[in-house]
C-alpha cells in the first residue's frame, strides 16, 4: 500500500478528475462523493480515509471487514459493496453502517430481522444488473419494483437508492449505457413510489466520467487511491 503522501497526491488527482468530469456536464462537482474502498488493504487503509476526511469506507467481504474494524477508528462507518450471502446477513447487519449490494427480496428479509432483533435500522442500496452482465451480481431491471415495494414496507431498512457495477469491457460506451438504465430505473421508481432513491452508486476509476455524465451521486475507488492490493 502506498503511503499517506502518495494517498494525498492520489486523492488530489481523483477529485481533479471528478471535478473536470462534473464541468463538463454542468453538474456541481458537490454532488458526486468518493467512497474510499479499501479491499485488500490493511486497516491502515482506513486511518487514511478518515484523516483525509472521510466519514465512510466500502469493503467487499463481511469477513474482511469483521476482521479490519476494531484496529480501525470506531467513528468510520463501513460500507459492503461486495456481494452478500445470505448466511452472513446477521454478521453483515451487526457491523455495517450501510449495505449497498442488495439484490433479492429472501436477502432484504433475513437483513430486517436481524436488524429487528438488534434493534438497528440498516441503510441499503438496491444492486441491479443494469448492464445485463452475467458475470456481475444484482438483481434484474424487471425485479426491481417488486424488491423495492417489498423493502419499503421492512421497517427495519432504510432503502436510500441503487448500485450497480459496469460491465466488463473496454468500450465505455457498455458502461454508459449501464449507467443510463439505471438513472432511468431510479427516476421510474422514484416516481411510481413515491420513493426519494438519491442515491445512485455508480462508477470506480476506470470510468467514473462515464458516471458522471449519467448521475451518479456516488463513486468507489480502491485501486487508485491505496496502490495495489496487497494480497487476494
Amino acid at each position: 500500500m502506498v503511503g499517506y503522501a502518495q494517498f494525498e497526491e492520489n486523492l488530489a488527482a481523483l477529485r481533479a478528475r471528478v471535478a473536470s468530469a462534473c464541468e463538463k456536464c454542468g453538474r456541481s462537482s458537490d454532488e458526486v462523493k468518493i467512497l474510499p474502498v479499501t479491499k485488500t488493504h490493511p486497516a491502515d487503509a482506513a486511518k487514511y480515509a478518515l484523516k483525509a476526511g472521510f466519514a465512510s469506507v466500502g469493503e467487499n467481504r463481511v469477513q474482511e471487514a469483521r476482521d479490519k474494524i476494531p484496529l480501525a477508528p470506531p467513528e468510520l462507518n463501513w460500507e459492503l459493496i461486495g456481494h452478500l450471502q445470505s448466511n452472513k446477513a446477521n454478521l453483515a447487519a451487526s457491523i455495517f453502517s450501510r449495505v449497498q449490494s442488495l439484490d433479492s427480496l429472501e436477502l432484504a428479509e433475513r437483513l430486517n430481522r436481524a436488524c429487528g432483533r438488534a434493534g438497528k435500522v440498516l441503510r441499503v442500496l438496491l444492486q441491479v444488473n443494469a448492464g445485463r452482465d452475467p458475470a456481475k451480481f444484482g438483481m434484474e431491471i424487471e425485479e426491481a419494483p417488486r424488491v423495492l415495494e417489498g423493502v419499503l414496507a421492512m421497517e427495519n431498512l432504510k432503502v436510500e437508492g441503487l448500485m450497480t457495477i459496469a460491465p466488463l469491457s473496454e468500450n465505455l460506451d457498455a458502461a454508459s449505457a449501464a449507467f443510463a438504465s439505471l438513472r432511468n430505473l431510479r427516476d421510474a421508481l422514484s416516481r411510481d413510489f413515491g420513493a426519494e432513491l438519491a442515491e445512485l452508486s455508480m462508477g470506480m476509476s476506470s470510468d467514473l466520467e462515464r458516471a458522471v455524465e449519467e448521475g451518479s451521486t456516488l463513486i468507489r475507488v480502491g485501486t487508485f487511491l491505496f496502490g495495489q492490493r496487497v494480497y487476494a
